[in-house]
């Protein structure tokens, strides 16, 4: 961690002198609106790569809604409700590519060469594939499921991304992603490497509860989508989990509920918990109910009406994935046909 930690330094200064030399893939499942965790945890983040100059893809991973899940619901209906997401955050199709995997043909095509250069002993290994085994909807675990990581792979090299922003449970994926790429070109570059070795930009972000006091999650109703009004919002935060302590203060560690309210607060105002938590003092848990409300009230509602507004045009969502999907079909298919040329099968 400490090696990566150093490293997603570096790279943070490398943004600022020269953000043009970066490509970005990130992305999310559709399979439920976005909330603050992930607003906080890394949607915000990309907005900032994105106005910094560097080249953002944002993949909706389409297909691998079926990895824990047999069926794929209301699919059109949850990747509309992304791109409202990712509209209203401000990432700008002009800027950024926003694409669904199933319209990409190509980026599968390019599965099976690297599953070749995987062994199935190492797919077994990946500690991120075995937790999500073990928290999988399925009654049975499809094959899917144990290629994930070589699926994200593709999403990544398609494109010839050299930038991931990640979390820590995700450097496994990253680094067999890393794998892949090596033994491609160790394989077939003939000197010439056909794809980079994609580096992890590790998230800062800081750690949000649900409402429960356990991870926010879509599937756990403990999370305040983006898209949810200001009273929603305020009933939510209204039964959020604290403790019986009156006095307010910021301890992670001996007060986790407590400080991932503050926390919230602190990140809607742009101050410290510190400050947030000496502010309320005595004044007690609804008091720090009552200014979390209204600090994500005040800062969602330009997002919030920007989505809205977004929404009444149903038909400009669809082009700004059409338009993405054309791009980013246009890339995989030249990437295709280097791997083609490298592995000696153009027919």
């Amino acid at each position: 961690m400490s090696a990566a930690q150093a490293r997603s330094a570096e790279l943070e200064e490398q943004i600022l002198k020269d953000p043009g030399q970066f490509r970005v893939l990130t992305g999310d499942r559709p399979t439920g609106r976005l909330h603050l965790g992930h607003y906080f945890g890394t949607l915000h983040n990309r907005v900032r790569l994105q106005d910094l100059g560097v080249e953002m893809l944002v993949i909706i991973p389409d297909y691998q809604v079926l990895t824990d899940r047999d069926v794929a619901d209301n699919l059109t209906w949850h990747v509309e409700e992304l791109v409202l997401d990712y509209l209203a955050i401000g990432v700008d199709p002009a800027r950024s590519t926003i694409f669904t995997h199933s319209a990409v043909p190509a980026l599968n095509q390019l599965m099976l060469p690297f599953l070749s250069l995987v062994s199935v002993s190492e797919l077994n290994r990946n500690p991120t594939v075995k937790d999500e085994i073990t928290h999988s909807r399925q009654s049975a675990v499809s094959g899917l499921m144990l290629t994930y990581p070589v699926h994200q792979a593709a999403d990544i090299l398609f494109c010839k991304a050299n930038l991931v922003p990640v979390g820590q449970d995700q450097l496994p994926h990253l680094e067999l992603t890393r794998t892949i790429a090596r033994r491609f070109n160790d394989r077939y570059g003939n000197g010439t490497p056909v794809f980079p070795r994609p580096d992890a930009l590790l998230s800062s972000a800081p750690l949000l509860l649900g409402t429960d006091g356990t991870k926010m999650s879509k599937s756990r109703g403990n999370a305040i989508a983006l898209a949810a009004d200001a009273d929603e919002t305020a009933r939510l935060l209204k039964g959020a989990k604290t403790d019986g302590e009156r006095h307010i203060t910021y301890d992670p560690a001996a007060r986790p509920e407590v400080s991932s309210l503050i926390l919230l607060a602190a990140l809607c105002q742009g101050r410290t918990p510190h400050q947030v938590a000496d502010e309320i003092g005595s004044a007690g848990a609804a008091a720090l109910k009552k200014t979390a409300t209204e600090a994500v009230n005040e800062y969602l509602a330009p997002i919030r009406a920007r989505r809205a507004e977004y929404a009444q045009d149903r038909g400009y969502l669809r082009r700004t994935l059409r338009e993405g999907n054309e791009r980013a079909r246009a890339t995989a298919d030249t990437t295709l046909a280097e791997v083609r040329a490298a592995m000696n099968s153009q027919y």
